[in-house]
């Protein structure tokens, strides 16, 4: 970037950036790339104030005192980072910087990534997941959207006619602003509940009248009259498809589902709870068959994930099967192609971000939940869903306790139509290869998971061999130059030359 780019990015002025298409070809014409990138504008600076909540920021900043404060911003608004950094600056004492590209999911509060700098507190900027953090105190500033509160309205309106209807509104943490103009143009439907964002350090009574059930799910607070149930109730949700959707539907999978896009201005029935949750329940039985599961760490800023790893890792031994633990940062395919050893993988991460469509992965991808359905036999399939890893520990309000001795479960997979055995000792003996013993008690033999080491053993390539001392050491030199198409030295030679 020149020192005219650098300078038209951060001087504060609001200004379009057109970027033309980059092209790349060979002389034998055999690659032609076209990159294209679409122009970005930053707010004007008379609206970034507003549309930041930067007094209220400052506000925060200076009651507490921090002298550390580090910006964290999803890709869409890093556009506007140099304007508020610099207007932060001016109405702080503290030093002010942003957090570069996030480990994992940009909704999540990155306090490691703060504290490798000594952060002593963190401004998020845009969506949340609102997920409760542990090491440093968060301020969220939500990317306010437009809605068309009116529209809203309707559409609600003609979905649930009858103003005795039984109805929780849900929305999208970028629609909150306009949660109190909802609420006055619905105050005629006597039995809507509108939910209250559930802000981690900033806990506070759901808006309703004292007496009743409370609840707090999807990060979101309400309260129902005691003599009513959940599944007495329609969810009504206001924002764009995405992992709250999903995280929604899963959470209330008894109750029908209504959706209002406010950019579309679009409002729909959802309609997949049940194929949804039949393609959870076939993964539950692939975890059932798979004898080495590896653990998959979605989440560094999320409080109680590690309890929820020591969970897991303890339940799969339990079960008789091998796990193994792995920190790779955002998941990709190529990552997890590495090992083919695990034949499953649990996804230990927030509540939006642990539900993975892993139809594209070589092994599939699940979550504690379906794992605890899996291998705890206590714990029995209802119909409920829990993507809150939370839930699940010990102490927390859907803890289920594992058998205190040993049990041995023995069913048919309904995957591979093949006997298979729960609660196997994965440290016992492992039997002989000629003959294998069978129990007394039972009519299926017991055959020992196998470890990663012997799978390494059975491969054909193993990868490099380091040949350790018998490398001779040698001085760098330079090596090739140009595209893998053409290198320099492979270019033709000229009459000339």
């Amino acid at each position: 970037m020149s020192d005219d780019d650098h300078e038209h990015i951060t001087n504060g002025e609001s200004t379009d950036m057109t970027l033309n298409p980059i092209s790349f070809s060979t002389t034998s014409g055999g690659i032609q790339t076209e990159l294209s990138v679409e122009a970005v504008a930053n707010t004007d600076p008379d609206e970034l104030i507003t549309k930041y909540q930067l007094e209220e920021c400052s506000h925060w900043i200076n009651e507490n005192g921090f002298k550390r404060i580090a910006l964290q911003f999803p890709d869409e608004l890093l556009v506007d980072a140099a304007q508020i950094t610099s207007w932060l600056e001016e109405n702080v004492s503290g030093l002010i910087f942003v957090l570069g590209d996030t480990s994992y999911g940009s909704c999540c509060v990155d306090e490691v990534a703060a504290q490798h700098y000594n952060a002593d507190s963190i401004l998020h900027f845009g969506y949340a997941c609102l997920n409760p953090t542990k090491r440093l105190p968060v301020f969220f500033i939500f990317d306010q959207q437009a809605l068309d509160v009116a529209d809203c309205c309707e559409k609600f309106c003609n979905f649930f006619p009858d103003p005795e209807n039984k109805v929780i509104v849900f929305y999208d943490v970028r629609y909150s602003h306009a949660v109190d103009e909802i609420r006055t143009s619905l105050e005629t439907y006597t039995n809507v509940v509108i939910t209250d964002l559930d802000i981690p350090q900033n806990k506070k009574e759901p808006n309703c009248n004292s007496n009743g059930q409370h609840f707090s799910k999807c990060q979101r607070l309400f309260t129902i009259p005691e003599s009513e149930s959940i599944e007495d109730y329609s969810i009504f949700y206001i924002g764009e498809p995405g992992h709250f959707l999903l995280n929604l539907i899963f959470s209330f999978s008894k109750c029908p589902s209504f959706t209002y896009n406010p950019k579309l201005q679009l409002a729909k029935q959802e309609t997949l709870q049940n194929r949804q949750l039949m393609r959870r329940y076939y993964l539950v039985e692939k975890i059932k068959d798979a004898n080495v599961i590896g653990v998959l760490v979605g989440t560094l800023g999320v409080s109680d994930y590690l309890s929820c790893v020591h969970h897991l890792e303890n339940l799969i031994k339990k079960a008789g099967k091998k796990s193994y633990t792995f920190v790779v940062g955002k998941l990709n395919i190529a990552k997890l192609s590495n090992f083919l050893e695990i034949d499953i993988f649990v996804h230990v991460a927030c509540s939006e971000n642990t539900l993975i469509d892993s139809k594209e992965f070589y092994q599939p991808i699940v979550t504690p939940f379906e794992v605890e359905i899996a291998l705890n036999p206590n714990r029995e399939w209802t119909g409920d869903y829990y993507t809150d890893f939370r839930l699940l520990l010990p102490g927390a309000a859907c803890y289920v306790p594992q058998p205190e001795e040993a049990f041995d479960n023995t069913d048919v997979s309904l995957i591979t139509g093949k006997m298979r055995s729960l609660g196997e000792d994965p440290d016992q003996p492992e039997p002989s290869t000629v003959i294998l013993s069978r129990p007394d008690a039972m009519s299926v033999t017991t055959i020992n998971v196998k470890t990663a080491d012997e799978f390494l053993n059975q491969r054909s390539w193993k990868g490099l061999e380091t040949k350790l001392g018998e490398t001779p050491v040698t001085k760098a030199v330079e090596g090739d130059t140009g595209i893998a198409w053409t290198y320099t030295n492979e270019l033709p030679q000229t009459e000339n030359s």
